[in-house]
């Protein structure tokens, strides 16, 4: 029977691997229901064992059962029912898997996917019932084949992360560290081999890192006993140095593997994990590195310093391949091993052991500039900041690359950018000091007839991020320093064969004349006839970049307005418009110059002798569907149009060129709203209205509303929904006349097609999302209409808001509709409660729909205006003393459990949250004392004193001396993981309210009142009060 088990499932699996699409997925379908049968499991893993069978067939059999054990083996699963899976064929699974895992295989995918399913299995299973699993895997790695070795160490790894307890480790951890540091210093042993064992010590500091707050005594103890076991093999690899060479076309990384490209490779990925694990005890157990930190700096300095030859000519000089790691995730490129040494040395450079010894140092020379460490760390960091040859000709095909590094959101983190850190953090030590020393290193190299443009470029890109992060820390930027930077500037700009020197030059000029007190008229001429003048693309842009920096400086005279616009008109249109689409980076930097450009004077863009807006418009119809670039839109937009909005006769202006561009950008597309140029286009509508006169221009509501009322009616996106509402929402609170007198093609009113829409967004296929503006716009109508103009619609509205608001779910489309019933409580409370207690809702009485809705969610109201009109309308409904309130129950306090036991997720959704219930006035009652304490600000100082708190205590146990944020996320970091969770979860989520000292004012002459008048039996209300608030209402009265 097995053996035609196994048959079967052998045609399975290679079937999955043919290209027709049917018979693959026959084969995936037949393979999911012989998952049930009980010979499954063992079936897939005597195909793993075959090594008469296909790697890929082998590989694909390991893959499902993994998946297969991952689902059933703990014999739960939250995702749906799960296989039992008998104890005997578990035995023999953990045996054979083990033996895969660890055998002489040569294959490391298979061993490596083995090692996958005993990791799966040891997260159920170790050590309950498979005790010896550890014992095994240490007892075979001192004699271990290299083949052996490898499985045992990928097992051990995967053991390490994710399946040791805090318990397990204190019990195991030493055995675990002394199995691999007999691997690490065994210099007989593959130098991959000892740096994966290497890597497996690293995922123990993890593991300590989370349980030392628990034991800091016992784990800081264990820690300082292994690094100082570690510490001298630590530093004789750091020490060692890197075997000759390969010679060939790719240096041995893609051709034969030689014993000579085998040891280069070997070397390096031995080197980089052990700058790794440093890197990893520095952020955990700073302390305990920091008397070895000199010896650290000095021998990561003379390493920097002997390869930089080696990775000039592989990777600035030729573009050799980098970034490159083996089957198991180690990297072992020359580039990697770069890139985590100088994180490294940046980090040193921050001990205070190194950083005393360096301070002597300057203090025995005249200046920074004539100390000989400052000029050594400007000449590492310009050679390691030379343009990657890779780079270059990838900028020359696509100036995208350029500009996302330029603006730092590539996340190609390479040696070039931990360069320019470690200047930011020279800067951050020296301050002005270290942009003297830079200036003296980059006027010798420009003095130098043997300098290339790529040193002086990257010397200038090094004066880049240093000046920018002095601007960026208000930082001042001493004038004489500035002004002789200029000098290379003018050098720089002139290179006609060194396109990328000229466009650094342009970059570096930008930032230099925001730290002089009078802009440079003859360099801000050149930048702007350099945007469309020079030859080079990348110049192009870099001046259009380069322009940003320069009206930063806020000189600009007002008559170079004109030409900046011009210079990026004429850029624009010099291109294929369509080809900007996919030009993110280049169509955001666009936009950002004109909008600097157009905030010089907003008057320019009612000019009719100015395109600035339709420049503004192209761009976003160009972008719209980035995200960040219609923000910056629609920023630009509502500046634009706030700064014209002061004057009646500019805002009539503004209308009038821009009405016809937004409703004519709705006609584009199949008018069903999902076209993020419509939603742009309805955005920047309701920005302008927001910002309307009162009344509007004569005519708006004819060129607005009709459009958008049959976009409105086509769609049911959110996007196109939401501020298409709110427009229409502003056109009734600026000129409500205007909108009434409006009718459409079938001659309805504007109040009619008000209520229609109001209609649909009510109605239950519309996502509550979607319609989360739609009360807004219903309480303006109501609040603008009235009773005499809505006549019989008013109840037909109000009760479908009830209705809707039954089953909604979504807070900011419950807090707009609530706020119908709100508005109109602040005039009249007891026709709302009249209304309400005489309709029913799905068999319930409206009151006590709306009232449970209402008082459940008021404590999550957004916004300032919003929270008081709904303080006010609950206090005027509480003090109509109705005895249909009295008698309409409603959720109270949280019920805390008393069982301490944790809660799981299907626990909890067994027994979800109890309430106490208790009557509405009550409730109104306590959420009115908790609106005091937020308006008040107690509750944000009291969140913000617990906080500061909790950040004093972390720094209290840690106050190291050597610490600072990691350069680096450290995805395999516990904590990190987490931490990021963590952002998953609802209770990090906090809502946060601002001091008001209106409401507050307010509510405290509300409850005085209450106390004093017994308003609505207050008195009686109040023994019913928590002791908090009690004591609340005792501050407030003893206050006054």
């Amino acid at each position: 029977m097995a053996g035609t088990m196994e048959d079967t499932l052998l045609r399975l699996l290679s079937d999955t691997h043919l290209p027709a699409e049917g018979p693959r997925k026959q084969a995936e379908l037949h393979l999911q229901a012989a998952q049930t049968n009980p010979l499954f499991p063992g079936s897939l893993a005597a195909i793993a064992g075959h090594s008469s069978v296909s790697p890929e067939i082998r590989q694909s059999a390991l893959l499902l059962l993994r998946s297969f054990v991952e689902k059933n083996w703990s014999g739960q699963d939250e995702n749906g029912p799960s296989i039992q899976i008998d104890e005997g064929v578990k035995e023999g699974l953990r045996v054979q898997m083990l033996e895969l895992a660890t055998s002489g295989e040569a294959d490391r995918k298979i061993k490596s996917a083995a090692s996958y399913v005993v990791s799966k299995i040891a997260n159920v299973d170790f050590p309950e019932q498979w005790p010896n699993l550890l014992p095994q895997l240490l007892n075979l790695i001192p004699n271990a084949t290299d083949a052996q070795l490898h499985g045992a160490l990928k097992v051990l790894a995967d053991l390490v992360e994710d399946s040791l307890s805090e318990d397990q480790f204190f019990s195991v951890a030493r055995d675990i560290v002394n199995a691999c540091y007999g691997v690490a210093v065994n210099t007989g042993r593959k130098a991959s081999l000892r740096a994966m064992s290497i890597s497996v010590f690293r995922g123990t500091f993890d593991i300590m890192d989370m349980v030392k707050d628990e034991h800091g005594p016992e784990i800081k103890g264990f820690a300082e006993e292994v690094i100082n076991a570690w510490s001298p093999f630590f530093m004789d690899v750091m020490k060692q140095s890197l075997p000759a060479r390969p010679k060939g076309d790719d240096e041995g990384y893609e051709s034969g593997r030689d014993d000579l490209s085998e040891s280069w490779r070997g070397t390096i990925c031995l080197k980089l994990q052990v700058v790794k694990i440093l890197m990893k005890i520095r952020m955990i157990f700073p302390q305990i590195l920091l008397p070895q930190s000199p010896a650290l700096f000095s021998a990561t300095w003379e390493e920097l310093t002997l390869v930089a030859e080696s990775y000039k000519d592989m990777y600035i000089d030729n573009d050799e391949q980098g970034r490159l790691e083996d089957a198991d995730g180690l990297p072992y490129t020359l580039d990697f091993l770069v890139l985590e040494e100088l994180d490294f040395l940046q980090s040193c450079l921050r001990a205070p052991p190194v950083k005393e010894e360096l301070e002597k140092q300057l203090q025995q020379n005249s200046g920074v500039a004539s100390t000989p460490w400052v000029m050594d760390v400007m000449k590492l960091a310009v050679g390691y900041a030379q343009i990657p040859k890779e780079e270059e000709d990838l900028w020359d095909i696509d100036v995208n690359l350029f500009l996302a590094e330029e603006t730092s959101v590539t996340a190609n983190y390479t040696a070039r950018t931990a360069c320019g850190d470690l200047l930011i953090k020279l800067g951050e030590w020296l301050n002005q000091g270290a942009l003297e020393g830079l200036l003296a290193y980059t006027q010798a190299l420009f003095a130098s007839e043997t300098a290339t443009w790529r040193t002086r470029e990257a010397s200038l890109y090094l004066l880049t991020q240093l000046l920018t992060d002095f601007l960026d820390m208000s930082k001042e930027v001493a004038p004489p320093i500035a002004t002789a930077f200029l000098g290379l500037i003018d050098y720089a700009i002139n290179r006609n064969d060194e396109p990328l020197l000229r466009a650094r030059g342009y970059l570096v000029s930008a930032l230099l004349v925001q730290c002089l007190p009078d802009v440079a008229l003859g360099l801000l001429d050149r930048t702007i006839k350099a945007v469309n003048g020079d030859e080079s693309e990348v110049v192009k842009v870099a001046c259009i970049k380069a322009l940003q920096g320069f009206m930063k400086a806020h000189t600009v005279p007002a008559d170079r307005q004109v030409p900046i616009i011009a210079s990026i008109s004429d850029f624009l249109y010099a291109k294929d418009l369509t080809d900007l689409e996919d030009a993110d980076d280049l169509l955001v930097c666009l936009v950002e110059t004109l909008r600097d450009g157009i905030e010089l004077d907003t008057r320019i863009a009612i000019s009719s002798e100015s395109s600035a807006l339709d420049l503004l418009f192209v761009l976003a119809k160009h972008g719209a569907a980035n995200f960040q670039l219609t923000m910056l839109v629609s920023e630009s937009f509502e500046n634009i149009t706030g700064t014209l909005a002061g004057s009646q006769e500019a805002y009539v202006a503004l209308c009038t060129k821009v009405l016809p561009s937004l409703t004519g950008a709705f006609d584009v597309g199949n008018m069903t709203g999902d076209d993020p140029l419509v939603e742009l286009a309805t955005e920047l509508l309701a920005v302008l209205t927001e910002k309307g006169s009162e009344p509007l221009p004569p005519g708006f509501v004819a060129a607005a509303l009709p459009k958008l009322n049959r976009l409105l009616m086509a769609t049911t996106e959110g996007g196109v929904l939401r501020p298409g509402v709110e427009a229409i929402k502003f056109m009734l609170m600026h000129d409500h006349q205007q909108v009434f007198a409006w009718h459409d093609d079938q001659n309805r009113s504007g109040l009619e097609v008000c209520l229609i829409i109001i209609d649909k967004l009510l109605g239950p296929n519309i996502e509550d999302n979607a319609a989360s503006e739609v009360g807004g716009l219903a309480a303006e109508l109501v609040e603008k209409a009235g009773q005499e103009r809505l006549g019989p619609y008013l109840e037909q509205l109000l009760r479908a808001v009830a209705s809707r608001l039954a089953s909604a779910e979504a807070a900011p489309f419950i807090q707009s509709l609530i706020l119908v019933f709100a508005r109109l409580s602040l005039v009249g409370a007891q026709d709302v409660v009249e209304f309400l207690a005489q309709i029913e809702i799905n068999g319930q009485n409206g009151l006590q729909v709306v009232l449970s809705k209402w008082l459940e969610h008021s404590i999550n109201f957004a916004g300032y205006d919003e929270i008081r009109q709904n303080v006010i309308a609950l206090s005027k409904i509480y003090s109509l003393n109705d005895q249909r309130l009295v008698q309409t129950m409603v959720k109270g306090d949280l019920i805390i459990p008393t069982s301490n036991r944790i809660m799981t997720r299907s626990q909890a959704k067994l027994n979800p949250d109890q309430y106490t219930i208790i009557p509405a006035p009550l409730k109104i009652v306590k959420v009115l004392i908790e609106e005091l304490l937020s308006a008040s600000g107690i509750q944000n100082a009291a969140s913000a004193a617990a906080a500061a708190a909790a950040e004093f205590a972390d720094e209290e146990g840690e106050n190291d001396d050597w610490e600072d944020v990691p350069n680096v996320l450290d995805l395999g970091l516990g904590s990190t993981k987490a931490e990021l969770m963590a952002y998953g979860e609802d209770r990090s989520a906090t809502f946060m309210r601002q001091k008001d000292d209106e409401t507050q004012a307010y509510l405290t002459e509300f409850f005085l009142r209450a106390g004093r008048e017994d308003l609505a039996g207050f008195k009686s209300i109040y023994d019913l009060l928590t002791e908090e608030e009690r004591a609340k209402l005792n501050e407030l009265a003893g206050g006054q």
